[in-house]
């Protein structure tokens, strides 16, 4: 396992995958590996469900921090098709925190959930010694609806087209340039940190996986998160036992990303991007799905296709160009920030 971010598949295998509780039939789809969320089947209906930590950022300010948070934990539902429709969510806050600050992010999350159509319908909130920001909670995200509707996270097929919405590193640029922009502006110029700054505002992808759903068909999909897009592509070829072949010219790069990435060491094919969404579509479906992203003013491309596997174990595996690429070993994304951080306090 590695020091910091998610386990790796191994760690999952040896110690998660064997110890899952009792064996019921309403599981359809129960935990695996860099997929995003379960499945229960109750009376005839799916109930899509994820967990996730709840990340509290004040230094974004109070409202966007807390619509970020929110984001993270519906996305992984709102990748299944199925529109998030309930929430349970725990704050384990700081107590640093005042009444008026959590009254801001609660009413954030509030009026972002009636718009979604999204009831909270239990959770925990209380004040400890020992936590602080930015993990101050966890939250299950669950979606109710037809099962057959579900874009399941091994469904993609060979001859499938591969879309990308937003970019990589779009997340990790738009939050450091952000969080540490004082020791940013001393090496790069003005321009660069105003345009990684807006990278922030690309951050959200609940909409545009429900709109890409709706225009489909998608046969899979998945949020770039830790691992960035190299593991993204990795898990979804992995989950269908397939191969991906990737261009990596067709792959959009938005303002400001390399720039940072370069002055930081990041790769940024690596690095956490939520925001950005992975998509295997049929291809009849390819030019509906990116007009009704491109109608939400959401950058999309065509980023490659799935293609038979050359191998015969079911595995997956990612090329691009040619050369295969592998599952990042950590996201180089927690280093940058734990070395900016340590230099923002000396």
């Amino acid at each position: 396992m590695s020091d910091l971010g998610k386990i790796d598949r191994q760690f999952f295998d040896r110690h998660v995958a064997p110890n899952l509780g009792a064996d019921r039939d309403d599981v359809a789809v129960g935990p695996q590996h860099g997929v995003d969320f379960g499945v229960l089947e109750i009376g005839g209906q799916a109930l899509v469900t994820a967990t996730d930590p709840v990340s509290i950022m004040p230094q974004l300010g109070l409202e966007r921090a807390a619509r970020f948070a929110l984001d993270l934990v519906l996305a992984d539902v709102a990748v299944s098709g199925i529109p998030p429709s309930h929430l349970s969510i725990c704050f384990t806050l700081p107590e640093t925190m005042t009444d008026d600050e959590f009254a801001t992010v609660w009413k954030t999350i509030h009026e972002e959930c009636v718009d979604l159509g999204v009831a909270v319908v239990t959770g925990h909130t209380a004040r400890y010694s020992d936590p602080s920001h930015p993990w101050v909670g966890a939250a299950t995200a669950m979606a109710v609806g037809d099962p057959d509707e579900i874009v399941r996270p091994d469904g993609a097929r060979p001859g499938d087209r591969l879309l990308l919405t937003t970019g990589p590193a779009v997340e990790s640029v738009g939050l450091l340039s952000t969080l540490f922009a004082d020791q940013l502006e001393a090496a790069l110029p003005g321009d660069v940190i105003d345009d990684a700054q807006d990278r922030l505002e690309e951050v959200y992808c609940v909409r545009d996986a429900l709109a890409a759903a709706a225009a489909g068909p998608v046969t899979a999909m998945h949020d770039v998160t830790e691992g960035g897009l190299a593991g993204a592509l990795n898990e979804m070829a992995d989950g269908a036992g397939a191969r991906f072949s990737v261009d990596r010219d067709a792959v959009p790069m938005r303002p400001g990303v390399q720039e940072v990435c370069d002055h930081l060491e990041i790769d940024p094919w690596a690095a956490t991007s939520s925001g950005s969404l992975l998509l295997a579509v049929a291809p009849e479906g390819v030019d509906d799905v990116v007009a009704a992203l491109e109608d939400r003013d959401t950058v999309v491309a065509e980023i490659g296709r799935v293609e038979e596997p050359s191998g015969t174990d079911g595995d997956g595996e990612v090329v691009v160009d040619g050369d295969r690429l592998p599952h990042p070993s950590v996201d180089p994304s927690w280093r940058a920030y734990a070395e900016l951080a340590d230099s923002a306090g000396e």
